[in-house]
């Protein structure tokens, strides 16, 4: 379904000018070799959450309101360059009028009492939706803290194919992004899966939730994703076409959906579905993997301020790679 705006005129129509027009280019042509900083996201919240026992660096007491936002600015596209570190117009204002580099403004829920919220086994969720069929495309992850709702950072990155001919891979991206306006964005910022697990690797150690010599899983932290795909399938998949080990820490994750049906008890085939049940407006494109994560996060948040408890639902045994399905009632 096409998101159209009051103008009529379709926001992905809006998007695609914005984008070849308007996100600012890149100046460094060797950062593809450097990790780059990451801004952090700005989260203004109402009612008082006791702030996290461990959390990542950028963590602390704040007030929250949990509810949809009633902000009458109208909604603009994420800056792509922004997401990935690399904007060079944070100073011009026609270019901050076009295109949001906040994350947080439409990361709100819909609940009606958040006595309902429940204590988690978890200290923070990584919501992440990849893109990609043949090969990974788009690596964005979303960090949430689990006790206070709050998006702490995000990670996103655009991914280079490995074994592609660049006329295949100019095909294949004209087809998936072209439609969005950003296939000039992706061709500026790609980068080898390899260096982008590097990086993300290294972000995780900024926040304090992963450490290569203690083993390389999470302890306090946990991948939520709307379904077992890309975890079950395609990270094992782009790793053995890169030629990387599978990292621990992707041993293991819980799949929105098989605990949506199991707390509503009713079933939801995806991210739209749960949206349109939940009556969570959708923002954004649908299959660009930065707004469908943005998005699957506005429904983890609406489902832990109902009540909700986000278990493991899949665990991956190192061993044998045998995939374990921890919930009876599940998704198929």
């Amino acid at each position: 379904m096409a998101f159209v705006n009051s103008t009529g005129i379709p926001v992905s129509r809006i998007f695609a000018f914005c984008s070849r027009s308007l996100s600012s280019p890149l100046t460094n042509p060797f950062f593809i070799s450097t990790l780059p900083r990451v801004p952090s996201c700005k989260f203004s919240i109402t009612a008082q959450f006791s702030p996290p026992s461990s959390s990542p660096s950028s963590s602390s007491s704040m007030n929250t309101q949990v509810g949809f936002s009633s902000s009458s600015s109208r909604w603009r596209p994420m800056c792509l360059y922004y997401t990935q570190g690399k904007c060079t117009k944070m100073d011009d204002p026609f270019h901050l009028e076009k295109f949001s580099h906040d994350c947080s403004r439409d990361l709100q829920v819909n609940a009606t009492s958040i006595e309902k919220k429940c204590s988690q086994n978890k200290d923070f969720f990584l919501v992440l939706d990849l893109e990609g069929k043949v090969e990974i495309l788009e690596f964005p992850v979303l960090l949430m803290d689990a006790k206070t709702l709050r998006v702490v950072d995000f990670f996103h990155r655009f991914v280079r194919p490995s074994e592609m001919s660049e006329q295949a891979i100019n095909k294949y991206i004209e087809g998936k992004y072209g439609k969005f306006g950003v296939d000039r964005v992706w061709h500026d910022t790609a980068q080898p899966f390899k260096e982008v697990i590097q990086q993300f690797e290294a972000w995780l150690t900024q926040h304090q939730l992963w450490e290569k010599k203690g083993g390389g899983s999470f302890t306090q932290a946990a991948f939520v994703t709307c379904g077992n795909w890309d975890l079950k399938t395609k990270v094992p998949q782009q790793c053995k076409v890169s030629g990387i080990k599978l990292p621990p820490y992707f041993m293991e994750w819980i799949n929105l959906k098989d605990v949506y049906l199991n707390f509503y008890g009713r079933e939801a085939r995806g991210m739209m579905s749960m949206m349109k049940q939940l009556e969570i407006p959708s923002f954004g494109s649908h299959h660009l993997g930065i707004d469908d994560t943005i998005n699957i996060a506005r429904v983890l948040q609406h489902m832990l301020a109902d009540g909700a408890v986000m278990q493991i639902t899949a665990r991956r045994y190192p061993e044998s790679q045998k995939v374990e399905f921890h919930f009876e009632n599940r998704v198929r």
